[in-house]
């Protein structure tokens, strides 16, 4: 019998959602090296098998699970680089990588937000800083929270590439007991959905913060799947089927799921937390956060008509009130 040799892969990343793809993947034939910036917890991963700041009830499979803090060696012999660290940090993890580190090598974003600045999606901003081939580059997206894969509950991946051959390649990688994937070729539809999505459960927290109904909360879902597709069709205008679980199906599980951070962080801005103050209570990222300044800058182009994103904007950085803001909101919606 022929023994096929395991995919080599790079997980950047030591959050949550990293932990939680490397969990998935250790149920398939892939060789990990999983780069973690703090090395107390890869020292951690090291003696005990689980990562003490993130699901740390996952056991980690160290036999296929190499841990290392070295960007340079992580990358070293890899056929794919998974990146799972919030967008706004991901320059800073690649810090001293160059062009040739990537060369060869598949990369697949796993981040569901933009690069503050540049107002780039994370795959457009590899592609420019590192000479990836967009044929190279995929997408995990759909609606599956990490906290979720940790407890092996039945979940559903998307992943996205223009190169059919490279999302199936991808899609079974991340195939296993109990979570289905499905490969497409809707890279830029569904990045900027996913991006979007979190802007919408910002939204939907502030509403949740300031005592609005489940009857509101529909509406508001209901009008922000409209407000992306404009916005969509009109940046990368393509046939799509928005009811698809990649973009609706994400955007309700982040809308209404209480392991959502964008909806936690929401809440507590529409509670009365300064954005200090929340950020800080949730020792997470919300990427919605920076994703929103990132939208509603590309829209100043397009001109798309976005009041739900305008209305997250004015609250997040223009300090408008949420109480204002949302009785403006609620005029504009049908």
């Amino acid at each position: 019998m022929k023994v096929t040799q395991p995919v080599r892969l790079t997980m950047v990343g030591g959050g949550s959602w990293a932990t939680a793809l490397v969990k998935i993947l250790s149920e398939n034939n892939v060789s990990v090296k999983w780069w973690l910036r703090k090395s107390s917890d890869a020292d951690h991963i090291k003696k005990f098998g689980h990562n003490p700041s993130y699901l740390s009830d996952v056991q980690i499979n160290t036999r296929k699970v190499k841990v290392c803090t070295k960007i340079r060696e992580a990358f070293r012999d890899s056929d794919y680089i998974i990146l799972a660290v919030p967008a706004a940090f991901i320059g800073d993890a690649l810090t001293g990588l160059k062009p040739e580190n990537f060369a060869g090598k598949s990369v697949v974003s796993a981040i569901k937000g933009m690069i503050p600045g540049a107002n780039q999606l994370v795959t457009d901003w590899v592609s420019e800083q590192y000479k990836v081939p967009t044929e190279r580059m995929a997408v995990i997206a759909g609606p599956c929270h990490a906290e979720e894969v940790a407890l092996e509950k039945q979940s559903y991946l998307t992943i996205a590439s223009q190169d059919p051959d490279c999302a199936e390649r991808v899609a079974d990688l991340l195939r296993c007991r109990f979570v289905q994937t499905t490969p497409v070729d809707d890279i830029y539809g569904i990045e900027y959905s996913a991006v979007m999505k979190n802007i919408i459960a910002l939204a939907c927290g502030i509403t949740r913060g300031l005592g609005y109904g489940d009857n509101f909360q529909a509406v508001l879902v209901s009008n922000a799947m409209q407000e992306i597709k404009r916005f969509v069709d009109a940046i990368y205008p393509k046939h799509r089927d928005l009811s698809g679980s990649a973009y609706l199906g994400d955007l309700l599980v982040t809308a209404y799921s209480p392991f959502s951070r964008n909806r936690t962080f929401g809440t507590l801005i529409g509670r009365g937390y300064t954005i200090q103050s929340a950020q800080a209570e949730m020792n997470m990222i919300a990427e919605g956060y920076y994703a929103v300044k990132s939208i509603y800058e590309i829209n100043r182009k397009f001109k798309v008509a976005m009041p739900i994103t305008n209305a997250v904007y004015n609250i997040l950085y223009e300090r408008a009130a949420p109480t204002g803001e949302m009785n403006e909101l609620k005029g504009l919606l049908m």
